[in-house]
């Protein structure tokens, strides 16, 4: 939430007005990749499903032992839907109308995913759920890759050459009426997801034809909250020594960020299709922070500088919702823009994002003091 928020942006002005190697790799990597591969960026909403896992292990398990699987699964229920009526409700919600509500996003994908995630947690054992996950990286990657779709690409690019736009209905009829079929395609707008949300998802899409929290990739983005699953599972097991859960978790992290990789020689590594390669990669390195965390902060005891990252933590969809509605960016411009931010040159872009993330710390250091926390 830190880098969503204001930290992508405090990067790229420390780049700016001091602009080293150093600073020029890390620059380069708060972006996301127009389409294949992966950079840091690409990494920050798996890990928000990733840490979904995680959490909803010790919490549902509390949850069952006090009320049962059946309050657990109410509860459940409860959370899912709320969190994806702040979806609808952070896209816009009935603002252009019925038919241009976004049902499909960041904050809706979460939520399925945490839905699908907890109730197959309450029915199945740690065998049943890895069958699960391994089912739905495996059956992604066969649906994707042998399916056979209409040879006809819907990317933006392609459409505006054609001069069509994505809702018409001569897109629809040129699209239709494509009878030549390819199969194992994974370019933007010729693959079986954005064909899929063309077809069957309703409201409006963010891409035009399709949205890269579409139907079909939310599949593989539930195998992505399994994983961290089973991250939870091993850190709550009490027989395993904390020097050992720290040089598992980075195993088992470096295992899967080579085998994504790996598998992304025949099945790319692509964000907006959340490939399955992509799951393992962004799995992977999800492992490998949460050992390094857990080796400074539970076992060496370093606290004090996370803090302020504990602030966010407790109140992630507040800061969320927040930023939708109120530029911290706007707000510190108010404050130290115009003609301060002109005298300073490079180093007044800079000043400009230091205040945006100070006034952000201080919305989240506010509500943390005073015990105000959004939950669901």
């Amino acid at each position: 939430m830190f880098w969503i928020v204001g930290g992508e942006e405090l990067i790229q002005a420390l780049y700016k007005a001091w602009p080293i190697a150093p600073l020029h790799l890390l620059a380069g990597q708060m972006h996301h990749k127009n389409w294949g591969g992966v950079a840091f960026y690409d990494l920050i909403f798996p890990l928000f499903v990733f840490i979904v896992g995680v959490s909803l292990v010790f919490s549902l398990s509390r949850a069952i032992e006090r009320g049962g699987k059946a309050q657990a699964l109410k509860r459940i229920l409860l959370r899912s839907l709320a969190l994806y009526a702040f979806g609808l409700l952070y896209y816009g919600g009935l603002s252009d109308g019925f038919d241009h509500i976004r049902w499909l996003g960041v904050l809706q994908r979460i939520a399925i995913c945490y839905l699908g995630a907890s109730v197959l947690f309450c029915a199945f054992r740690l065998r049943g759920l890895v069958v699960v996950c391994a089912a739905l990286l495996l059956g992604y990657w066969a649906l994707v890759s042998f399916t056979s779709i209409r040879d006809f690409s819907l990317s933006r690019q392609h459409l505006k050459e054609l001069h069509l736009d994505s809702g018409s209905a001569e897109t629809a009829a040129l699209f239709y009426s494509t009878t030549n079929r390819v199969r194992g395609r994974f370019e933007d707008g010729l693959n079986l997801t954005h064909q899929i949300d063309f077809q069957y998802l309703p409201g409006r899409r963010l891409n035009g034809a399709y949205d890269p929290e579409g139907l079909l990739s939310t599949l593989p983005a539930i195998a992505t909250c399994f994983l961290g699953v089973f991250a939870g599972l091993f850190l709550r097991n009490e027989a395993v020594s904390d020097r050992r859960k720290v040089l598992c978790l980075l195993g088992a992290g470096t295992m899967g960020v080579a085998c994504g990789f790996l598998w992304g020689l025949e099945f790319p590594i692509i964000k907006k299709l959340w490939t399955s390669s992509y799951v393992l990669i962004a799995g992977g390195y999800g492992c490998l922070l949460l050992g390094a965390f857990y080796q400074m902060i539970e076992i060496w005891q370093w606290r004090r500088w996370c803090l302020p990252f504990v602030w966010i933590g407790m109140n992630p969809i507040t800061i969320y919702l927040v930023s939708s509605l109120v530029s911290f960016g706007n707000l510190a411009k108010r404050l130290v823009g115009g003609s301060v931010q002109h005298a300073l040159g490079d180093a007044g872009h800079l000043l400009v994002s230091l205040v945006a993330v100070t006034l952000m710390f201080a919305l989240v250091r506010f509500l943390y003091q005073r015990k105000i926390f959004l939950r669901l």
